[in-house]
């Protein structure tokens, strides 16, 4: 499926390996697909390294640094630090993927919450944006990004990353000044709720991502997920909001572009919370 408008892939792991064989493929179908633009999100500091180097390779293709909530165990400070030099590269756009997941409990919730508040720190201190995992964890997470707010209230606060939580949840992201990124899984038979809170968000605060190579849309269930498939999860939405495909794509990637600063060179995230 292609689109009369540009899509943008704000989260995908292009350096995994279900990548290695055929990426240079994989980026021409997401261009012949309509998606011009693709964040590829580093997990831990291989990875985000990895992120660097694949921005710099393909056109259209940034970086977010960052550790990931199921590397925290073993995360210091001193490796935070090795994030901060990383975000040095030309291409990086955010900090990220970090975050809270309490559903697989990767580590002590102690530890996964101090690892997060020094990766939102150094986020706040570079200007960047975040791209912040949820799973399972908004009633922690919620006031920890508040009080994170707080201390830095002109901090760009970023993406919620595969949001699929309750409207209650929703609201509460949306006041600290946070966008909500949706997935394939907005088309899953088994995402009914998470559909019936879609609708009555805002479109001016929804972005689209793929989370290659997981979760692809459902067509294309039980296979490898890949930037090109975003069209379809864009077709879920319009669908769902009673928009047209370019209307979507149209507005999820001006939205994309103004957190993550591609409409003017070294420009992040205009939105601030009210």
């Amino acid at each position: 499926m292609s689109v009369p408008c540009e899509l943008t892939d704000v989260h995908a792991h292009l350096d995994m390996s279900h990548f290695q064989d055929d990426l240079d493929e994989v980026m021409t179908r997401a261009r012949d697909a309509g998606v011009t633009r693709i964040i590829c999100a580093g997990i831990d500091i291989s990875s985000s390294r990895q992120a660097n180097l694949l921005a710099d390779r393909f056109p259209g293709v940034y970086a977010a640094v960052g550790i990931h909530p199921e590397e925290a165990q073993g995360a210091t400070q001193q490796g935070v630090e090795e994030i901060a030099a990383l975000a040095n590269g030309s291409h990086v756009v955010a900090i990220g993927e970090i975050g809270l997941d309490f559903y697989r409990d990767y580590g002590p919730r102690e530890q996964q919450a101090k690892v997060l508040r020094w990766q939102l720190d150094l986020a706040a201190r570079l200007g960047l944006p975040t791209v912040i995992h949820a799973r399972e964890a908004d009633e922690t997470l919620v006031p920890l990004l508040s009080a994170w707010r707080k201390d830095y209230p002109t901090a760009c606060p970023g993406i919620i990353h595969c949001f699929n939580g309750s409207q209650e949840s929703a609201e509460a992201y949306l006041d600290l000044g946070f966008y909500l990124s949706l997935g394939g899984y907005i088309g899953y038979p088994s995402a009914k709720a998470v559909r019936a809170v879609v609708e009555l968000l805002p479109m001016e605060r929804l972005v689209l991502e793929t989370d290659s190579p997981f979760l692809p849309p459902q067509s294309y269930r039980g296979e490898r997920n890949e930037p090109a498939y975003l069209a379809e999860t864009a077709s879920t939405l319009a669908h769902l909001k009673g928009l047209s495909l370019a209307d979507v794509a149209h507005i999820t990637t001006l939205n994309a572009a103004r957190i993550f600063g591609f409409l003017e060179q070294g420009s992040h995230c205009s939105h601030t919370s009210q």
